[in-house]
């Protein structure tokens, strides 16, 4: 039984490790990393974690400094379906309800795949419809496609939206997440302070648009993350040290440790928003979006937004390209001068400039040296059906173009 804090503390920092896939012994590296610091006056430092197996108890802790971890838990739940919006929204609500504080931090910990929500799990199911019904089959680590995609993210792949779970196949999509925001922020009594995405490939503007109405900052990556994560440890401590600090420096120092933590041979990045300026960006990304659908007709245009897309920075999905790398080639280019090129600057100035949405934002290694913080769906194919569904495409005409100009492309 979760003992109630005595008083109202700084923070409540909310791990969700969704472990029930090839991350489970990564779960207890970043659990053993949270508890070199662990909770203390000014912070509750809470954690749930479902771990691999339909066999293992997923189980919910209060961390502390220097004990064994198996001391910290204080609820253990059975078996959870970590991709359910019920299971997430019920730990966020036992966090502020048992921890209350005057911020909190929401860590979704997970593999991910920024906007695209793929149903991956869905031919395995048809499968499992076709087996013999005979007594109860136990799931095994079988690899399907995602199996296989997941296995290549341990070095950056391809796996969709985040919280993936492997027993009860499912998963959690961008529109479920914005649902499961707003319950957190009602729970909350204000925004949630910090949406941190220890997963790959989140830091998109689609994401951050997604969930603008519940959350003050995020913190993601553009590009995959390696399988150690985020340093806990380092980010902890900082924060520990001055409980105090803004939500937009604490944002900011995730980032500038998470950088710090790996070698300059391992391709990484990191980025924090501040989603007050969300509607700045939307507004940008319009008028590029109307500005480039009305001037695709004219060839030059058509081989500028080409040269642009072919030489863009992108990362381990090669439909997501960063959105400022994009402009500042697309300016370059003797077509797009004018009113295009206008838009592109407005771009520039929405996601990195003085009153942009980019905190910071943070880049190691050659591959992604082109990375400034925000990226975006931009696919060379017919988009996926699904991109229509979200806020961001629906609001800033990004869909229509890329629809547009895959029109275009199949043509030349």
């Amino acid at each position: 039984m979760a003992v109630k804090a005595v008083t109202r503390k700084q923070w409540t920092f909310m791990v969700y490790l969704a472990g029930d896939n090839n991350l489970d012994a990564n779960g207890l590296k970043d659990l053993a990393e949270m508890k070199t610091v662990g909770s203390s006056d000014d912070i509750n430092l809470l954690a749930q974690f479902d771990r691999a197996g339909a066999d293992r108890k997923t189980k919910r802790y209060f961390l502390h400094k220097g004990t064994p971890l198996a001391k910290d838990a204080v609820l253990q739940l059975g078996e959870t379906n970590t991709g359910s919006p019920d299971a997430l929204v019920d730990f966020i609500r036992w966090s502020v309800k048992n921890y209350p504080a005057e911020r909190y931090a929401l860590v979704l910990w997970n593999h991910g795949g920024g906007w695209d929500d793929t149903d991956v799990y869905a031919d395995e199911r048809l499968r499992a419809i076709h087996r013999p019904a005979r007594g109860h089959i136990r799931h095994t680590f079988f690899l399907s496609n995602f199996q296989t995609a997941l296995k290549q993210a341990a070095g950056g792949a391809k796996p969709r939206a985040i919280l993936y779970d492997d027993d009860a196949k499912d998963f959690l999509d961008n529109i479920e997440m914005k649902k499961v925001l707003a319950a957190a922020q009602k729970a909350a009594g204000h925004k949630i302070d910090i949406l941190g995405m220890d997963a790959c490939l989140m830091s998109m503007a689609e994401v951050a648009c997604q969930v603008r109405s519940s959350v003050r900052y995020t913190v993601g990556s553009e590009q995959t993350e390696p399988l150690d994560g985020w340093p806990y440890h380092t980010v902890l401590a900082c924060l520990a040290k001055k409980p105090d600090m803004e939500t937009e420096k604490f944002s900011s120092v995730i980032v500038g440790k998470y950088i710090a933590s790996y070698p300059s041979s391992e391709p990484v990045t990191q980025s924090a928003f501040d989603l007050s300026k969300s509607a700045m960006l939307m507004k940008a990304v319009k008028e590029l979006a109307d500005g480039l659908c009305a001037e695709l007709d004219k060839e030059a245009v058509q081989l500028a937004v080409m040269q642009a897309r072919m030489q863009v920075q992108s990362y381990e999905v090669p439909d997501n390209i960063d959105l400022v790398d994009f402009c500042k080639l697309l300016m370059k280019k003797p077509a797009a001068a004018g009113a295009l090129s206008t838009a592109c600057q407005g771009i520039i100035n929405a996601v990195c400039g003085p009153e942009g949405i980019i905190v910071k934002s943070g880049c190691k290694g050659a591959s992604v040296n082109n990375s400034h913080g925000a990226a975006i769906y931009f696919p060379v194919d017919t988009p996926s059906p699904l991109y229509a569904k979200l806020d961001f495409s629906r609001k800033t005409g990004w869909g229509k173009f890329v629809k547009s100009y895959a029109k275009i492309s199949r043509q030349r």
